[in-house]
């Protein structure tokens, strides 16, 4: 009789345990190994690598699709991953995979994104990670392009492993898939407004809302590849020392 385990592989998310998009990419990752579905029970988009420290969190088992083993958390993306390290999971994931988001998650929406926090978190913790988002926000798009990126992807990840410290970032348009560029993070901001009302209450109240603006010229970066059709895949580290700056400031004394 054979010792041998299926990889288990450990699926977050931050549009919720119930999204389409989390179950997408269960039904990829199920064709490696033992998927367990750990994510955060409500909508969490944006809330970057936000954790919960001032209540106790909460977990709840659910079937999903009658098919696998989820627990809904009532905390944060970066949350779920730590608490399926902690204490969730009756073995250590071989692999965490995070998404797939409605939404991109490239250039700047990178530090904004629960999705990929989720993926960094899973770095932290020592496991080779990818986060998986499609660029179309609707909640039925057709993901088809994406997971197939996804299982290329999960499947290299798996026999290939990862640096220490690097998260994979992957990006895809809807639709079929068109081909994978390796391509770096884009330069771009949020140009941002914020307009003023008032409340029944005759309070005040604030509304955001933004204008993405890409600063790149370089046409090497992920929202130049997902804009002419392709799925972009960004190895990305948590460490943000700016190392090109480091060296010339050594001799500075204070």
């Amino acid at each position: 009789m054979s010792d041998y385990q299926k990889p288990l592989i450990l699926v977050c998310n931050d549009d919720g345990i119930f999204s389409n998009g989390i179950k997408a990419l269960a039904d990829v990752a199920d064709e490696f190994g033992d998927v367990e579905i750990i994510a955060p029970d409500r909508q969490q988009s944006a809330v970057g690598h936000s954790i919960t420290i001032s209540t106790p969190l909460r977990a709840r088992a659910f079937r999903i699709d009658n098919r696998f083993n989820g627990q809904a958390v009532s905390g944060t993306p970066a949350d779920s991953v730590k608490l399926a390290h902690n204490q969730l999971l009756k073995r250590k994931p071989d692999l965490v995979v995070s998404g797939i988001n409605h939404g991109s998650n490239a250039g700047i929406n990178i530090l904004y994104s629960g999705t990929v926090s989720a993926a960094t978190e899973g770095t932290i913790l020592g496991y080779p990670s990818i986060a998986v988002s499609c660029t179309d926000f609707d909640e039925d798009a057709d993901l088809s392009g994406c997971k197939d990126a996804a299982r290329k992807v999960i499947g290299y990840v798996l026999n290939h492993g990862l640096p220490k410290g690097v998260t994979l970032n992957l990006n895809a348009p809807s639709g079929p898939l068109k081909g994978i560029k390796w391509v770096r993070q884009a330069n771009s901001r949020y140009v941002e407004e914020f307009e003023g009302r008032i409340d029944p209450h005759n309070r005040s109240y604030y509304w955001m809302t933004g204008k993405f603006q890409l600063l790149d010229e370089d046409e090497n970066n992920d929202i130049s590849a997902i804009e002419k059709g392709f799925a972009s895949l960004t190895p990305i580290q948590y460490d943000l020392t700016a190392y090109s700056l480091l060296d010339d400031l050594r001799d500075i004394e204070f």
